[in-house]
């Protein structure tokens, strides 16, 4: 783990492990950024060496044990000048997912393929023999993990926050849709009176990105004619992606 304050980590390793966040959190030496990122930079290599833990144990005793890593959501750092998640941009859209099962899946492989956190759920079902009940959003990517991937895999993901100007993190209301290179979201701005959000009736915008050329999304080209074409595309996609899922499209 490269560029990790030595010295301040120090002082985190007499701390049971159970209680670093804690400590942090209330610590004065913790309280600038920086400080703040020795701590995750740290607490994600110690968790990285922890996890050899239990997969040494599931080499011992079985090697068809189904092994899986995932989170929430990243968090924004500054990146747009947010902080927490909520938004579509990259820095909290992504999340990671690992699998270790080796009656199957080769270990080192990638899967290239798009898959949402509804896909979870009929995934672990699925490897565990069982079938999902009929009205289980999402389907399972065991088949993309094995490199079949179907040919009517969506390749899109979908992504929405309703909870508009929340007294907390004032985050406005929008969604979208993702594929492998173009990202499209429309700015809604209403709360619809739905707890926990705030009166709306702000401007409605979209926003455009090509994030092959533009990976960190700084510049919206959805008003660029050369983009016409993947505009209106992505739009069919958005629209017909709602629909199915039996969310409303607001923008039509």
């Amino acid at each position: 783990m490269a560029n990790i304050n030595t010295a301040f980590v120090q002082q985190i390793l007499h701390i049971p492990k159970r209680k670093w966040i804690t400590h942090i959190h209330h610590n004065r030496q913790a309280d600038d950024f920086g400080r703040r990122l020795e701590v995750a930079k740290w607490a994600a290599f110690c968790h990285s060496a922890t996890l050899g833990e239990p997969l040494a144990h599931f080499n011992q005793v079985s090697s068809d044990s189904t092994v899986i890593y995932t989170s929430d959501q990243g968090f924004f750092l500054g990146e747009h000048g947010w902080f927490d998640k909520r938004f579509i941009y990259e820095q909290s859209f992504q999340m990671p997912f690992l699998i270790r099962y080796p009656a199957e899946i080769k270990a080192g492989s990638v899967c290239n393929d798009i898959v949402c956190n509804v896909d979870f759920a009929p995934t672990f079902l699925d490897f565990a023999g069982i079938v999902p009940p009929t009205n289980m959003q999402g389907q399972s990517f065991r088949d993309c993990l094995l490199g079949r991937t179907p040919d009517n895999w969506p390749q899109v993901a979908y992504h929405r926050y309703w909870m508009h100007r929340d007294s907390t993190h004032n985050a406005y209301a929008h969604y979208g849709i993702r594929d492998h290179r173009y990202k499209l979201i429309y700015w809604y701005n209403e709360g619809y009176d739905l707890p926990g959000t705030n009166q709306g009736g702000q401007d409605r915008e979209w926003e455009l990105f090509d994030l092959d050329l533009d990976p960190l999304e700084l510049f919206n080209v959805v008003h660029d004619a050369s983009y016409l074409d993947v505009r209106e595309a992505l739009c069919e996609k958005l629209t017909c992606v709602m629909e199915r899922i039996g969310d409303v499209p607001v923008h039509v």
